[in-house]
């Protein structure tokens, strides 16, 4: 993990990170109270999904995009507050026309975060002048592993989100939903000295960083297609394994929240292990593993019978994470003149297109059973593998340090990004 100054700003950038992700995982958590207090069935609450998610979708690329232009550090604590406040209104009023706007306007706040934050950890993971390592500001291990703490704090609000939901929805019902608006203010607090930092840092003066390399856009486009197909598997999973395992198991709702944990938590130890395998074998080798596991194991999710499913949600949320934080850098790394856009695109839609799925996968389930329409999304990882076996490593130059930090100029050289 990054030191120093940069470790106080990864740290609390990700702890950001995760009181923004709660709001995206707080939408599957609360589907059952849906279900149970005003008796939507799958398609309606695939509705409700698709409402935070199509926003979203298009939004990130478009803030992404904004920021690309000129950077915006200001959206991270107003676009904190916009997610938490979308949630906390959503259970308020038993309409299902304002529950969609609210989830949407809190889909939207979360679409203008994402961008502009994996671009100020990108510079929050560089160390500070004179101690900044080339490869950290130019994509190497510094970079994707402060991006694998930063991606870390996301999973680990998803991972708090059905816990928070069912303490707090599952005690009183949805009309005590504004209670979940308080880790949106602890976020927006919490980005204020790290937006500080990087101002400090900036007049001080850091390293120039190098002529951006060249856009492979053909691999960028691949990279988005293999994210595509594993947010359809993971939102579409996601959605429903609260309801699946509930009906699978003859539990209750404890058993659905269980195995819905279980998926968001895997995802925690998945992101830090990425960041880890990559240093070893490189981003593109370590995801295109991790995606056939992905693949064996949702099988096992939908076949294997008794509580093996716990393990095989397990092994799910690990091979759909690790790969998590290697596309966010992967894809800056390919689009270096927009890594604001590249950002929205791997980062957002890794946890927002999916949705667009959902209320496909309702309508079938409605129509035959749920089992029978999640069994597709076995072949979503399939696809991500074979995609990134046509993606290449990054190769990209290294950053010309100031000469007041005791170098004279140098010339831009090549060096291997994540290996």
């Amino acid at each position: 993990m990054p030191k120093n100054s940069d470790h106080g700003s990864i740290l609390l950038l990700s702890v950001g990170h995760s009181c923004v992700d709660v709001y995206q995982g707080a939408v599957a958590a609360l589907v059952p109270f849906l279900v149970a207090e005003r008796h939507y069935g799958y398609a309606a609450v695939s509705g409700v999904v698709l409402a935070a998610s199509l926003l979203s979708s298009v939004a990130q690329p478009l803030f992404g995009a904004l920021t690309d232009r000129r950077p915006l550090p200001w959206l991270l604590p107003v676009s904190t507050l916009l997610g938490g406040a979308g949630i906390a209104l959503s259970g308020v009023s038993g309409s299902y026309g304002l529950t969609l706007l609210f989830v949407a306007l809190s889909g939207v706040g979360v679409a203008a975060y994402h961008p502009e934050s994996a671009r100020v950890a990108r510079l929050a993971a560089q160390r500070a002048p004179g101690k900044q390592g080339a490869s950290a500001a130019s994509g190497g291990p510094g970079v994707h592993r402060g991006m694998a703490w930063f991606s870390l704090g996301g999973n680990l609000g998803f991972a708090a989100a059905p816990l928070l939901v069912a303490a707090v929805v599952g005690t009183g019902g949805l009309r005590l939903t504004p209670l979940l608006a308080l880790p949106a203010l602890v976020g927006a607090a919490l980005c204020l000295p790290v937006l500080r930092e990087l101002e400090r840092r900036r007049a001080a003066g850091a390293a120039r960083p190098p002529a951006p390399a060249a856009d492979d856009r053909a691999a960028f486009l691949r990279l988005s297609l293999a994210v595509v197909c594993r947010s359809i598997a993971f939102v579409g999973l996601s959605t429903f394994l609260s309801l699946y395992a509930t009906q699978r198991l003859n539990g209750g709702p404890a058993a659905g929240t269980a195995a819905l944990v279980v998926l968001y938590a895997g995802g925690a130890v998945g992101s830090v292990l990425g960041g880890a395998l990559a240093d070893r074998w490189g981003r593109v080798a370590v995801s295109r593993w991790s995606y056939l596991v992905a693949a064996v194991a949702v099988a096992g999710v939908l076949l294997v019978p008794g509580p093996a499913l716990y393990l095989f949600v397990a092994l799910t949320s690990a091979g759909l994470y690790v790969p998590f934080s290697l596309q966010v850098t992967l894809g800056q790394d390919y689009l270096p003149s927009r890594i604001g856009t590249a950002s929205g695109i791997t980062l957002g839609l890794t946890v927002s297109i999916g949705g667009l799925a959902s209320p496909v996968i309702g309508a079938l389930a409605d129509a035959t059973s749920l089992r029978t329409a999640l069994l597709p999304l076995v072949l979503m990882p399939v696809l991500s593998w074979a995609l990134f076996r046509t993606l290449p490593e990054p190769v990209l130059p290294e950053p010309v340090l100031p000469e007041s930090a005791g170098s004279g100029p140098t010339a831009t050289r090549e060096a291997p990004v994540g290996r």
